[in-house]
């Protein structure tokens, strides 16, 4: 993540909901390592559903205090829409 995300908040949340172009939010946990903000547990499992490769691009956009819209991009540059099936519920609510 950016070094400058942390200047939006007066503490950075433990937990962040990644949103999709699909309408379903991810739940992961956020690790602050050397002044960096990292997601942790959840993240693994939501690139792997969403099938996020080497050479894609992921932006973030902070959307609230605890939510952010993810746009997945090939290495094409072109968006990847994912309908990544059933989610699993200890990581996916429809929003």
């Amino acid at each position: 993540m950016p070094l400058d995300l942390t200047k939006h908040f007066v503490a950075v949340p433990t937990e962040f909901k990644l949103r999709n172009n699909t309408g379903y939010s991810w739940k992961v946990t956020v690790k602050l390592m050397n002044g960096r903000v990292t997601l942790d547990q959840g993240w693994a499992t939501y690139a792997a559903v969403h099938q996020i490769k080497i050479g894609y691009m992921v932006t973030f956009k902070l959307l609230t205090p605890d939510t952010l819209k993810v746009i997945i991009f090939g290495d094409d540059g072109i968006e990847v829409v994912n309908k990544c099936g059933k989610h699993d519920e200890a990581f996916a609510a429809k929003e």
